[in-house]
């Protein structure tokens, strides 16, 4: 389905949470917003293993609570 711009900003709601993630080949990195643009805490790095991805989930259910 093709959303316009402003179809997709009408789906932000105050409980949004937006991540961007910058992927490489071995280090990732990503940052989150509230649904205002305002960034919940400093950006993360992490490896593009197990490990990694694990340390990602728990940052994000951290910032989530």
């Amino acid at each position: 389905m093709y959303y316009t711009q402003n179809d997709k900003i009408k789906q932000v709601k105050n409980s949004t949470l937006v991540v961007g993630v910058d992927i490489a080949k071995n280090k990732h990195a990503a940052r989150a917003f509230n649904y205002r643009g305002i960034e919940y805490d400093k950006a993360i790095f992490f490896l593009n293993t197990e490990e990694g991805f694990k340390k990602f989930l728990h940052w994000i259910k951290k910032i989530s609570e």
